[in-house]
């Protein structure tokens, strides 16, 4: 650290502090003030402070379930003036937000009027909509007026609001949340409120019950949107048990038959917070980039419900393969994150598991049941004491008439003469005389009795923790069966299924076009994809010095394989090949290998097929093609060489059962091919032995059909079992020199 600079004299009362400190202090109650007072919901009553103060808002201006609407642009400016100082149009996305059935499971507002769509329209604007508030609303301020709730001063001290609200509904799970705090995010999907209400009541009833317990009656998320949730138990556990994970959702879809064995696919259901006009856009887009090669069309035909229809390219288009190649491009799955981040005790953020939030929300219920008992305790002991004032009215009832009629201090007399206190005296001076009819005297006494039941019943409540849990779960069980699943607001919309096992090879495969090509490699490595099949290669151009290496057939959806001199497999989908214009691209723009080694094989991949692969050297081994695929650039090392030799040969193994290989000294042996092993990686064993030269061709055959060979003018020869007696042996043999016939070229294809 430097010398401190200390202030310019005459500068003031300036007052020097350490930027550092400073920093951290002033960016810390930032970080509080958002982490509390904006973005995360306490666990109490699942809502955000803007949502809060808009609740309550409407409560205080009575804008309950039963009565008129009021424009909301007078419900904005009440929050905003009296408890919110911040944007109008943050407070009315949040109240807009409250309304949508389509973004939230138990719309708290009751909206009247645009507000927006699934689509992604914006809602119209405040001073044209209306608002009340839902009976989802009144339940969370239920209690809030019989002191179940702390109050504090707002902004400008002028009013009180509410820390908390009573939350007699599970709102935090029941409707979700998501937010973006500083160094933290919460994240919670909507959920059924009666599942919710029956893991609380089976926590009620046993505290320690296990988060499988609990999972026996939440099932999962709950969207306001429906679709289908494919992750599995497993998954789902453990993302309530951390508190963190995520769910795989997609749209829900059935198949329409059109008669003539033609069908189309029909989406009734999209993914949770997807908007449709924005999600049928980027398939359109991919369907005009040609990326989505079984679909034909897709138009919306919605118009309350969700429908959205999609037309395969064929009949014989498998539907579930569409749908497959539609979810992996497009947001008709989607995953909803879950991360329940949130305030406990509207104080402490923290990640809390579904057991955790649910024993926080029960426990505020119970201490607003205890705080509710208290408060109609306290009114039934005031009231006890007046009606019992009121009753030695009525019993000296001349009495009191005489002394209020004569004397100068009644209120005193009255104290005096009946051992009154200063409140019964209070109250029967200010009685009306028209309650001094008998029947009054009664009506007091049958008051006076239930109250003191009331009083009893109170008190015992308070007494007892079962009988206190016992009323919890009464109320919970109200609630429950208002939301039951058998009301159209508490049925479950989302579904559980396993998403179908088809291989990725195969999706990948449907969403690639179809389509001929040939491969074409030049001898100085410029690879590239003629469209279709073609017959005659002597058509094919190239660089001045270069010629043809190789060429063969493939379709756009095949996978390429290409061995290189230093052992390595390479993969290239053949849809990425560089196109036939000109003479291709370099190969070592695709592989990345050595400059001394080049591509010695390439072929079409088959994973149910084998290769033998022949070293320079003579050695070899058995290796299934589907353990040559690779996804990076660098490829798969098979074969292990070093100096000068290189993979000379791969031919295929199909039936074969013997091995014919011959040497660059025109010596052939033929073995039997279960002395090679099959490996994934190696050197290989030895198949022939030289003294000079290297191999020169290798075949595998079946010994019944015989060794097929042919020359360069295209005849075919043949020798038998019994004809190839002399030349068979065990492999690492030297072998005899080739029969008669056998092509100088010394290859088996002369």
């Amino acid at each position: 650290m430097g010398k401190a600079v200390e202030p310019p004299s005459g500068g003031g009362n300036i007052e020097a502090i350490d930027l550092k400190a400073a920093l951290e202090e002033r960016y810390l109650a930032y970080a509080l003030s958002t982490i509390m007072g904006r973005a995360l919901p306490d666990v109490r009553d699942g809502l955000k402070p803007v949502h809060r103060r808009i609740v309550h808002a409407m409560r205080v201006l009575r804008l309950d379930p039963g009565q008129g609407y009021k424009k909301c642009a007078r419900i904005v400016g009440d929050v905003m003036g009296k408890f919110h100082p911040h944007g109008d149009a943050s407070i009315y996305d949040a109240l807009v937000r409250l309304s949508q059935d389509f973004a939230i499971r138990y719309p708290l507002i009751d909206g009247q009027g645009n507000f927006g769509n699934v689509d992604g329209d914006s809602p119209a604007a405040m001073r044209y909509t209306e608002a009340r508030m839902t009976d989802v609303a009144t339940l969370l301020l239920r209690g809030i007026d019989e002191d179940a709730v702390d109050f504090r001063a707002t902004y400008n001290e002028e009013d009180q609001e509410p820390i908390v609200l009573p939350g007699a509904f599970p709102n935090l799970l029941a409707n979700g949340s998501s937010g973006i705090a500083v160094g933290m995010a919460t994240s919670i999907p909507p959920h059924n409120a009666a599942e919710l209400c029956d893991a609380a009541l089976k926590l009620i009833e046993n505290p320690d019950a296990s988060i499988d317990a609990l999972l026996r009656f939440v099932q999962g998320p709950d969207f306001p949107t429906g679709g289908v949730i494919v992750d599995s138990h497993a998954q789902i556990r453990e993302a309530y048990d951390s508190g963190r994970g995520s769910f795989r959702v997609r749209a829900r879809w059935e198949t329409e038959d059109q008669g003539r064995g033609v069908y189309v696919v029909v989406v009734t259901e999209i993914p949770y917070q997807v908007q449709k006009s924005r999600l049928i856009e980027k398939i359109a887009e991919l369907l005009q980039a040609r990326k989505l090669p079984l679909l034909a069309d897709i138009r919306d035909e919605s118009a309350e419900d969700v429908r959205v229809v999609i037309e395969p390219k064929s009949r014989t288009v498998d539907p579930e393969l569409l749908m497959e190649s539609l979810f992996r491009l497009t947001d008709l799955e989607s995953r909803i994150p879950l991360n329940m981040n949130v305030l406990s005790g509207g104080k402490v953020p923290k990640v809390m598991s579904l057991k955790d939030v649910l024993s926080e929300w029960l426990a505020h219920q119970r201490e607003v049941l205890v705080r509710r008992a208290r408060y109609r305790l306290g009114q039934i002991e005031r009231r006890l004491e007046v009606l019992a004032g009121y009753l030695i009215a009525f019993l000296n009832l001349d009495e009191v008439i005489r002394i209020i009629r004569e004397e100068d201090e009644p209120k005193a007399v009255l104290i005096s003469t009946f051992e009154l206190t200063d409140v019964q005296a209070e109250a029967i001076l200010n009685m009306r005389l028209r309650s001094l009819r008998k029947l009054e005297e009664f009506e007091l006494k049958r008051e006076f009795d239930r109250l003191t039941e009331e009083k009893a019943e109170k008190e015992a409540l308070l007494a007892s923790d079962d009988q206190q849990w016992s009323s919890v779960a009464g109320e919970i069980r109200e609630v429950r069966e208002t939301y039951s699943k058998k009301t159209k607001l508490g049925r479950r919309r989302t579904l559980f299924a396993d998403a179908p096992n088809r291989a990725l090879d195969d999706i990948a495969v449907a969403l690639i076009e179809k389509e001929p090509v040939t491969v074409v490699l030049s001898k100085k490595g410029f690879l590239r994809g003629m469209r279709g099949h073609l017959a005659d290669f002597s058509t094919l151009t190239f660089k001045e010095g270069d010629g043809l290496k190789l060429t063969f057939h493939a379709m756009t959806t095949d996978k390429l394989v290409f061995l290189s001199t230093g052992g390595r497999a390479f993969t290239l989908g053949a849809d990425k090949l560089p196109g036939g214009r000109g003479q291709g691209e370099p190969i070592r723009l695709a592989f990345d290998f050595d400059d001394e080694q080049d591509i010695a094989i390439a072929f079409v991949a088959d994973p149910d097929r084998r290769r033998l692969l022949v070293s320079s050297d003579g050695n070899g081994f058995i290796v299934a093609e589907a353990d040559m695929l690779s996804s990076t650039r660098k490829g798969k090392q098979l074969m292990n060489v070093s100096g000068k030799t290189a993979l000379a040969l791969a031919p295929t193994v199909g039936e074969g059962d013997h091995v014919a290989i011959v040497g660059e000294n025109r010596k052939l042996l033929v073995f039997p091919l279960a002395q090679v092993a099959q490996m994934a990686r190696g050197k290989g064993v030895r198949l022939q032995r030289y003294k000079d030269g290297g191999v020169s061709d290798a075949k595998v055959f079946r010994m019944a059909g015989g060794l097929v060979w042919s020359d360069s003018a295209g005849r075919m020869f043949t020798r038998s079992e019994a004809e190839l007696l002399e030349w068979r042996g065990d492999r690492a043999q030297a072998g005899r020199l080739v029969p008669k016939g056998f092509p100088k070229t010394n290859k088996f294809e002369g």
